[in-house]
């Protein structure tokens, strides 16, 4: 039976919420320089050795990030979410736009007695510099790529998950196909969690089927991530060009 609007509208809202994945923010480029020896005589405190030198790191590959919302085609989003809410995507709030930044996609297909359609796409980049103290942008992207993924693999309600590598997608990249049970209808998720360079993009995209509809097949949630985390990925070097 077709559900009324407003009961769709409760669904959209119950169903669009997103997981917001915090990263901290990225540190200066600029290695700190050792003092100046004390060159008089008498002197009671200690002064640094001439001969050390401040430790240098590999330069950060990427020095800025693409415009979140414009990273995946307006072709490919209006592909994964029909109907979306916004076609242009609902940037995230962003202290430091040059370091960490995201956008999302949501929307309800009502088909009618056919049922409907719900589907949500979200993408957050988060770039990371290069830093005596910490390391090289890319070696913090590479720890920070474990931690996010261990993060989506123990999702709270999470069934069935599964694990696996993605080829094609930067320089890491992995897969985690999972399912929740929200609003009481059974959601189908992917997840990838993708490293170019000093830059981790990480990509969520699910959906389910409301009022007797089918949810999407594994097969359809899979191959739609994988295509928009691409997109995304390939974004991040058009943008340092």
């Amino acid at each position: 039976m077709h559900r009324s609007a407003p009961r769709l509208t409760r669904i959209l809202a119950c169903a669009a919420v997103p997981v917001m994945l915090v990263v901290a923010g990225c540190s200066s480029d600029s290695d700190g320089a050792s003092g100046t020896p004390d060159k008089g005589k008498g002197s009671a405190s200690s002064a640094p050795n001439a001969s050390q030198s401040t430790k240098t790191v590999e330069p950060a590959k990427f020095a800025k990030l693409p415009d979140v919302c414009k990273s995946i085609s307006a072709k490919t989003t209006a592909g994964l979410v029909p109907k979306a809410k916004a076609k242009n995507g609902t940037a995230a709030p962003s202290s430091d736009v040059e370091s960490r930044g995201g956008c999302s996609w949501n929307g309800l297909d009502d088909k009618g007695v056919k049922g409907s359609q719900y589907r949500w796409l979200d993408v957050s980049f988060y770039r990371y510099a290069s830093d005596a103290s910490l390391g090289s942008g890319q070696e913090r992207a590479q720890a920070n790529f474990a931690k996010e993924l261990a993060k989506v693999e123990a999702t709270a309600g999470a069934k069935k998950v599964r694990t696996a590598d993605a080829s094609g997608i930067g320089e890491q990249a992995k897969t985690v196909a999972y399912e929740l049970k929200k609003t009481d209808e059974d959601f189908k998720y992917v997840s990838v969690v993708a490293r170019t360079g000093n830059v981790l993009v990480l990509l969520t995209y699910n959906g389910a089927g409301y009022a007797g509809a089918d949810a999407p097949s594994d097969k359809t949630v899979m191959d739609g991530a994988v295509k928009a985390s691409k997109e995304a990925v390939a974004a991040v070097a058009a943008a340092n060009k």
